[in-house]
């Protein structure tokens, strides 16, 4: 549709990639079986097919196939993984750390947890976004179980020290799980060298379809089900599964592989090229750690412009975001931009840029000359 606004909001959802959907599309029309069925051949074909998705997915972080389980989106994902891990776990402890910049579905679950007899820390960041590893061992405890902190911010882009935190979790003997929804298929992921137990991705932030996802859980790591009925997924996750959005996804993983440095130097260049134009013009400051950021997205705000008044004004022309779309029905400023010690009228003037593989030199001028 050519009437349709330039896409600058990558970090909410992505396109479907046309080989992705081509490979899905079978599993609409001939090979629809379920893949729990075993007594004929479209449950084989079904399940074949699920089998190889999981394959392609696990490749993408260098884990192994069957510790890959595939949920509705990275929302079930996270509340499977802190629910999960909590219940199972409170033999040992009930203690959880987590960091004040985490999604929305990261701190509500965790809220929710606290009602239920949980001890939650939540770790304040930097000015640039970033977690304190010295703050983080101080508040480990004897009764901590689980430590919780995403990979890269969905609203700032900024990457946590992944590899210190896996560490820092492994020396003492502590689940670590990572919200990688936005690292996934974008950054180099390494579960095993990383120290990663649990890992959460999502299918439409990497051109598959929306409704598919998945949780990654290291071998022999015990969690508590969420979903009752059939005992789906080793038990692990009950409901018929959505092979075709599963099939997608793992295309999509098997996509990302192959195009992810490349893709990365591309992005990066016209990541680059907005924020330094804007920032020599003196339009915008950029909100989060200068050399570790992912290069998807820009957080930046707007000098003596209200983001909304921004957004608003070039709502035909550009569709943007002033910070998480699963957050964007609720009117309120943004709570990593508060945690990271922006003020009420800072955080008005910010708007999130993010890019993805439509995305071009053109485009960036065209937002240059409206800013």
């Amino acid at each position: 549709m050519t009437d349709l606004p330039l896409y600058l909001d990558y970090a909410s959802t992505t396109p479907i990639n046309k080989k992705v959907l081509d490979e899905m599309l079978p599993y609409f029309e001939d090979i629809y079986g379920n893949a729990a069925s075993m007594t004929h051949k479209y449950g084989d074909l079904a399940k074949k097919a699920v089998l190889k998705a999981q394959s392609r997915i696990a490749n993408l972080i260098v884990a192994e196939a069957e510790e890959i389980y595939f949920t509705s989106g990275a929302t079930e994902s996270i509340n499977l993984a802190l629910k999960g891990i909590y219940q199972a776990n409170k033999k040992n402890g009930n203690h959880i750390i987590t960091v004040k910049t985490e999604h929305k579905a990261v701190l509500d679950t965790c809220s929710y947890l606290e009602d239920v007899g949980a001890d939650i820390t939540y770790l304040d960041v930097s000015k640039d976004g970033l977690v304190d590893l010295n703050e983080l061992k101080s508040n480990i405890k004897k009764t901590t179980v689980l430590v919780c902190i995403m990979y890269v911010n969905n609203e700032t882009g900024v990457i946590q020290d992944v590899n210190s935190i896996g560490r820092i979790c492994k020396e003492s003997n502590i689940l670590f799980f990572s919200d990688a929804t936005q690292a996934f298929g974008k950054l180099p992921i390494n579960v095993n060298d990383q120290n990663i137990d649990l890992l959460c991705f999502s299918g439409h932030k990497i051109y598959a379809p929306k409704g598919v996802a998945g949780l990654y859980i290291k071998r022999g790591i015990e969690l508590q089900m969420q979903i009752h009925g059939g005992g789906h997924q080793n038990r692990m996750r009950s409901g018929s599964l959505n092979v075709s959005g599963i099939v997608g996804l793992g295309k999509a993983s098997e996509i990302a592989k192959e195009n992810m440095k490349e893709e990365y130097e591309r992005i990066k260049e016209l990541r680059d090229k907005l924020e330094n134009t804007l920032l020599k013009q003196n339009k915008i400051c950029i909100n989060g750690s200068g050399d570790k950021r992912s290069p998807y997205i820009s957080n930046i705000q707007l000098i003596d412009q209200e983001a909304d008044d921004f957004i608003m004004r070039n709502r035909n022309k550009i569709a943007l975001a002033t910070g998480s779309a699963c957050n964007s029905e609720i009117i309120e400023s943004s709570h990593v931009l508060k945690a990271m010690g922006l003020n009420e009228n800072e955080c008005n003037e910010t708007i999130r840029i993010s890019y993805g593989i439509f995305s071009d030199l053109s485009d960036i001028q065209f937002l240059l000359n409206q800013v």
